[in-house]
């Protein structure tokens, strides 16, 4: 999508139950309002820890933008992505109980697993899984546009899905991967990987506004509304609800609850006297067990160099100094979570603006400023902001008339099918062509000749680029005998109604 920039004025309400602020931290609440009046942002919440203590913790802005119901360290937002830390220290646990080992293939715990090639199933372990390195890289169309009953079930379809990568020796990142993982772990000990997100780790770290399900979120007296920006206005979007991929991206929590889970990390897996994980998983859980970008830094002033990827954390030099981190991005809501283990310093990040980098913006900021890194001076930063994805207001005739379609449109009509992903229709309604999908439906716009390209008809959850190309394909007598969707490479499904 195209970048946007947004230089505009927003009144901004803040709300703190913070400690005075420390002496490299004068002067913040004015950098973090300067940040979202540039941004345009609605509301953020953060969390400084030092020294297992939190040091400073704020909300700044709206939770309720139309009804300017202020946020605080209790505001409850989705933090996407950051879910792989917390799937990550549920491994960890299962492991110190002796249930699982890492190094163990996945096929172990759900047997009738097999993955497309020989090749991955003899090398692809537990571990490769935890740090992106199985191969399989960005399959989310299978349960985005194809979701399973259950969890387990999108395993039966591993066998007719290609690799993305080299299977152990490439970094392809994967919500497929932490999606097994959370398979596993629901094996092993025949419960729901929420019921075991709760019983493991929120409860004993008291995470008490916590929650994995969106309907269980807005039941709080404190949860924030997902927010994106189209053409400089303010729009509130829908709540992206995982499901099958809810061990990547399902927790929703709040500042206050994440200060618990980052002096867990930094007290190397023990939380108040309590040991929950193994120091030594957490030690590598937070390596650079895999090197993405190795290169030499480009100048003696980069800030951001040796980029490597531990168990559901990455890792980088930041300035000199090591970072162990993460971000999240769900539909309305972004978030970072930076560790700076030597320092014993971690913060986070919320935002209810999606469709943009300000929660790293600040958690940069802040970083420097609490490395004693900023010298006094403003952080100077480059901004991303990019459009929510909205539906055309009126549809469209869908066919360029100077490169018609070789077939008339009803012949194009039928149901699609690819094992690996699942059952497309293609229908006509009016003078167009529809894709539908067991999620969504789409209008085909008619490009050229036999290829088209999908828009939005409604209103969806900001999961995914809803751009795609479809390029009907004919067999030697002509006739249209599949389609393939430019998705992950290209996939091929083929007519079979």
């Amino acid at each position: 999508m195209k970048k946007i920039l947004y230089l505009l004025p927003l009144l901004l309400y803040t709300f703190t139950l913070s400690q005075e602020p420390k002496e490299n931290l004068k002067g913040i609440d004015e950098e973090i309002n300067a940040i979202m009046k540039d941004y345009q942002a609605v509301g953020i919440s953060i969390v400084i820890v030092k020294n297992d203590e939190v040091t400073y913790s704020k909300g700044y802005g709206y939770r309720d933008y139309e009804n300017k119901l202020p946020v605080t360290p209790n505001t409850v937002f989705s933090i996407g992505s950051n879910t792989k830390s917390f799937t990550s220290a549920l491994i960890g646990m299962l492991e110190s109980e002796k249930k699982i080992s890492i190094q163990d293939k996945p096929s172990r715990y759900i047997p009738y697993l097999t993955f497309s090639t020989d090749r991955m199933n003899n090398l692809i372990t537990i571990e490769d899984l935890l740090e992106h390195r199985s191969g399989l890289g960005s399959i989310d169309g299978t349960y985005i546009f194809f979701p399973a009953s259950k969890r387990i079930d999108l395993m039966q379809k591993l066998p007719f899905i290609k690799e993305n990568g080299e299977p152990k020796n490439s970094w392809k990142y994967s919500n497929f991967g932490y999606l097994m993982l959370g398979a596993i772990a629901e094996q092993v000990n025949g419960k729901s990987w929420d019921d075991l997100i709760r019983q493991k780790i929120f409860v004993p770290l008291k995470m008490d506004h916590s929650s994995t399900s969106v309907d269980e979120m807005i039941t709080q007296p404190d949860f924030s509304y997902p927010y994106g920006l189209y053409q400089k206005n303010i729009e509130k979007v829908l709540f992206q609800r995982p499901e099958n991929d809810k061990p990547g991206a399902a927790v929703n929590s709040s500042a206050a609850d994440l200060a618990n889970w980052i002096r867990l990390w930094l007290n190397y897996g023990s939380f108040e006297k309590q040991e929950l994980i193994s120091k030594e998983y957490i030690k590598n859980a937070m390596s650079a067990k895999v090197m993405i970008d190795g290169a030499p830094p480009a100048s003696p002033d980069a800030k951001n160099y040796l980029f490597g990827c531990g168990y559901g954390w990455l890792t980088q030099v930041f300035k000199g100094h090591y970072k162990v981190w993460h971000a999240g991005g769900v539909s309305g809501f972004n978030s970072n979570i930076f560790l700076f283990p030597a320092e014993k310093l971690g913060i986070a990040v919320l935002s209810n603006q999606q469709n943009s980098d300000i929660s790293n913006t600040i958690a940069n900021m802040i970083s420097i400023r609490m490395l004693g890194l900023d010298h006094g001076k403003p952080y100077s930063y480059e901004k991303s902001i990019s459009d929510i994805a909205k539906p055309h207001k009126r549809i469209r005739t869908a066919i360029n008339e100077k490169k018609k379609p070789t077939h008339d449109l009803d012949l194009y009509c039928g149901e699609y099918f690819n094992k690996g992903y699942g059952t497309l229709t293609i229908v006509k309604e009016g003078n167009n062509l529809y894709v539908r999908f067991p999620t969504f439906k789409f209008l085909l716009m008619h490009r050229q000749y036999d290829l088209f390209a999908s828009e939005l008809t409604e209103e969806v959850p900001q999961q995914m680029n809803p751009d795609f190309d479809f390029n009907f394909t004919l067999d030697d007598k002509g006739d249209i005998n599949g389609v393939t969707m430019d998705m992950h490479g290209g996939i091929t499904f083929r007519k079979i109604k």
